[in-house]
């Protein structure tokens, strides 16, 4: 409808900006075709002047801000003329003229009255807190609010409730936070304000991820986005605070992305410049956590030159903080580079900004690398200061700064100690994360942690301690199963239509056609799927039965050898376990060893293809290298029986049975010895079925199930159009033994989506995570099953990964491209140990040496590898 000049109307566009800002935006500028009264007019600029402030250039907004003043003054109404001088004066602040903006403000709360003037506080009180004024805003608010209550104005209190609850945020004050925010919900639930109430779901979602619960912040997060969504406004804001949350949860390289998507946004449009500055700390800020040292530090500097030129000493001491630890990161040390972390750390407590512990750890830090010990040892006890109280990270960085305190004055006992500490409140953050990819990932807060342990407990000299806190930190997103996915309508709906889309891809992809609008679909629920999942709380508690190693031994027996390779400081650390003794051997570096590991894969790769037997040696010698680095003099005492490996996580791709001493072995491989501690301890189900999937498009067409289906005669055999993904679940749920050949994928972009490929799609990590119970054993005969993806500090992520912490005894996966025709007969071997009563890992080494001693048959063995102790 037409709002014309003369109508009651264009008094509600100014509360209608907020609840439908495009409509608003429309009937203001129609309102100005027909030549309005200057009262009127007023109105109508200031609405597109918002319109322009928030969504839109920043040029155009300030034009029309002042025009709503000039018509203001000529209207003669003060309180009209405060309440435009109010949003100038915002704009302005938006626009980086801080003085000018603040003037403004100031005009307005002089020239307002009562009512008028509250609103004239509130808006000053929010450019304070942009600028990073909290106690000028705190103030303010305390003043507009007995007046807006007492006026009746419920949408003015609710917003002063929301900036009043935002402010004691970045103070640190949670809980008075999250009473505020409730009033404020209460306030907007009779309202109809839509774009204040998606900024309340905003802001609901940075109050839980302050109080440490980052599966509802991203939920809340994700619903305001669709909030916005329909109100077709930009979400700047809403991108910084995704930003922190992705960031605590470990998904870095995430948020560096959404940070530079929104600057280059804001940039299209000529938005607010004070919003930029805060994107390109935000992206500092991830690319210094993904190790990007150089892009942080190009970031961090823009943003400390914005925040500088907008008087914004709040967050220009938090740019500064960034910037120097990037360039600490990048190789700088120096007493300047001390001295300036020093410096942001005291103007930090002087600003009440909770990050001040971070800054002192950073001087300390840069400090004890300078073999300043006074002066380390000043910073560090402030920072310790934070280990007892605050959200997990801050008092993670309080034990930090303690472990390294501990570690200048010589004390080993006060290093473990304080690791251990610190590792404790991590696992505690990291159990109320439900999703396998965030606890798997929100371990790498604990890196520096789990480092100092282990170079400690080396420098003690004892090697059972060291294989203590091997233990301690390897594959802890392992130790407990993922909180199942709950019967969640929405994510089923969004599964299912996944494999559709992916099907159909893959069917026109092999008609050669392009798929360019199928690929947009997946994608999209792709991330439907990954949000659904990300927002699961945590319901599992850790293992908290602490790693025996007399109890390792003991399972070891006389016979078997498990060898932990621990990598401290770049070296490897060789961990021999078996005869009731612990013994420490020192290999190679790790870096040469993966970069080994590398040229090996290429060569079995190769080897996949026949006609590549001469190619077979140079394999063979990487393979006699890739043992000297990983092994070393620990080779000479591996004695004849069984042995378990337990990896890195950056080398569970090495094919270990290529190793000369391991290829005549029963080798197995674990996450951890906890992991195959598990493993070995589980016993099979009463009367375990056994159940074979021949997925679609193989070059043998799954030979060996039909083969295998002859030798199990009561096994279930889906195929053709009965190997579905549902049909699949539901018959692998408890079954006793596995086996699946069909085509797999490792998506190295996103390891949740890796997949076995089905008649219906694709079979994905998520699906085996809504497993109720794990199939006992299973056996994957398909190319890239058992490749991972390393995140975290040391963590793993794959198809493999999501069976093992369900509590699957035995694993045979492939970590290479393998001939289809080769892999037929050595399944057939491996199911004929099995039937006469080996285990996996044995059954496996008698197949291989049962294969044609020819390149191609020998490199597809070597690609397989057994998992777990079954």
């Amino acid at each position: 409808m037409e709002v014309t000049a003369g109508s009651d109307a264009v008094q509600d566009l100014l509360p209608l900006v907020f609840a439908a800002p495009n409509e608003a935006l429309t009937k203001a500028e129609s309102v100005l075709r027909h030549r309005p009264e200057p009262l009127h007019a007023s109105v109508a600029h200031q609405v597109i002047g918002i319109w322009q402030r928030d969504f839109g250039d920043m040029r155009l907004a300030l034009r029309h801000l002042r025009r709503a003043r000039d018509w203001a003054a000529r209207a003669g109404s003060a309180d009209r003329e405060a309440d435009v001088l109010a949003t100038l004066g915002v704009a302005l602040v938006h626009s980086g003229r801080t003085r000018q903006g603040l003037d403004a403000l100031g005009r307005g709360v002089l020239r307002g009255t009562g009512h008028t003037r509250a609103r004239v506080l509130f808006r000053r009180a929010y450019s304070w807190w942009v600028l990073g004024h909290h106690k000028e805003a705190l103030e303010d608010v305390r003043r507009a609010v007995p007046v807006l209550r007492q006026a009746g104005d419920v949408i003015w209190t609710a917003r002063a409730l929301t900036l009043r609850a935002t402010v004691h945020l970045a103070l640190g004050s949670v809980e008075r936070a999250e009473a505020d925010f409730a009033s404020a919900e209460d306030l907007w639930a009779v309202t109809d304000q839509e774009h204040d109430k998606a900024d309340a779901v905003e802001s609901r979602g940075l109050a839980a991820f302050r109080s440490g619960d980052v599966p509802a912040a991203l939920r809340l997060l994700d619903e305001a986005e669709e909030r916005y969504a329909k109100l077709g406004t930009p979400t700047f804001m809403l991108s910084i605070r995704r930003c922190e949350v992705l960031m605590a949860a470990g998904l870095a390289a995430e948020a560096l992305a959404e940070a530079d998507t929104a600057i280059a946004e804001l940039d299209s449009i000529g938005g607010q410049s004070t919003r930029k500055a805060e994107l390109l700390l935000a992206a500092a800020r991830a690319a210094r956590q993904a190790d990007d040292p150089a892009t942080a530090t190009v970031r961090a500097g823009l943003a400390v030159r914005l925040f500088a030129g907008q008087r914004r000493a709040w967050w220009e001491a938090h740019a500064r903080l960034v910037l120097i630890g990037a360039r600490h990161a990048a190789g700088t040390r120096s007493g300047r580079l001390v001295r300036d972390a020093a410096a942001v750390a005291e103007r930090l407590v002087e600003l009440g900004a909770p990050a001040a512990p971070e800054a002192f750890l950073l001087a300390g830090r840069i400090a004890l690398d300078l073999g300043r010990t006074t002066d380390a040892e000043r910073h560090l006890a402030v920072a310790a200061r934070s280990r007892r109280s605050g959200p997990p990270l801050a008092r993670m960085t309080g034990w930090a700064a303690q472990a390294l305190r501990a570690r200048a004055a010589g004390s080993t006992r006060g290093v473990l100690e304080a690791c251990r500490r610190g590792l404790n409140v991590l696992d505690d953050h990291r159990m109320t994360l439900g999703a396998s990819e965030l606890r798997a990932r929100a371990t790498a807060q604990g890196a520096e942690l789990a480092a100092l342990a282990q170079q400690a407990a080396l420098r003690s000299g004892g090697p059972r301690r060291l294989l203590v806190w091997s233990e301690r930190w390897r594959a802890t997103a392992l130790s407990a199963p993922p909180t199942r996915p709950p019967a969640d309508p929405e994510l089923l709906s969004h599964m299912t239509a996944y494999r559709e889309i992916a099907a159909r891809a893959e069917e026109t992809r092999m008609e050669g056609r392009p798929v360019p609008a199928l690929e947009r679909e997946q994608r999209r629920l792709e991330r439907a799927i990954r949000s659904r999942t990300l927002h699961m709380r945590g319901e599992a508690h850790g293992d908290d039965t602490r790693f025996d190693v007399g109890r390792l031994l003991e399972q070891l027996g006389d016979d078997v050898r498990l060898v932990e390779l621990a990598v401290v400081d770049g070296r490897v650390q060789v961990l021999l376990c078996g005869q009731g003794r612990v013994r420490r051997f020192e290999a190679g570096l790790l870096a040469a060893a993966e970069t080994e590991a590398e040229h090996v894969q290429a060569g079995l790769r190769r080897l996949a293809h026949p006609g590549a037997q001469a190619r077979l040696p140079l394999v063979e010698a990487a393979g006699r290298r890739l043992e000297e680095l990983l092994l070393g003099p620990a080779a000479a005492h591996l004695d004849d029986g069984p042995l378990v490996i337990v990896p890195p996580g950056r080398l569970h791709r090495v094919p270990w049975a290529l190793l000369p001493s391991l290829r005549e072995r029963v080798v197995s491989v674990s996450p951890s010895a906890s992991s195959w501690l598990r493993a070995r301890e589980t016993r099979p189900p009463w009367g375990g079925r056994q159940v074979l999937v021949r997925g679609p498009g193989l070059a043998t067409g799954g030979a060996e199930v039909t083969r295998l289906a002859g030798r199990y005669g009561g096994a279930t055999v889906l195929e053709h159009q009965d190997a579905t993904v549902p049909r699949v679940l539901t018959e692998l749920d408890g079954a006793g033994l596995a086996h699946i050949a069909a085509h797999g994928t490792f998506r190295t972009d996103g390891p949740m989506f890796s997949a076995l490929r089905m008649a219906d799609g694709p079979l994905i990590v998520h699906d085996f995570e809504r497993l109720g119970r794990r199939p006992y054993r299973i056996i994957l005969s398909c190319c890239d099953t058992a490749r991972f993806a390393t995140v975290g500090a040391d963590e793993l992520l794959g198809l493999v990964t999501a069976l093992l912490p369900l509590g699957t005894a035995g694993v045979v996966a492939c970590s290479a491209p393998v001939n289809d025709a080769a892999v037929v007969p050595l399944m057939l071997a491996l199911h004929e140990g099995l039937a006469a009563g080996l285990p996996l890992p044995e059954a496996l080494r008698d197949a291989r040496a049962a294969m044609p001693d020819d390149a191609l048959h020998r490199a597809t063995g070597w690609a397989f590898t057994a998992f777990g102790a079954a």
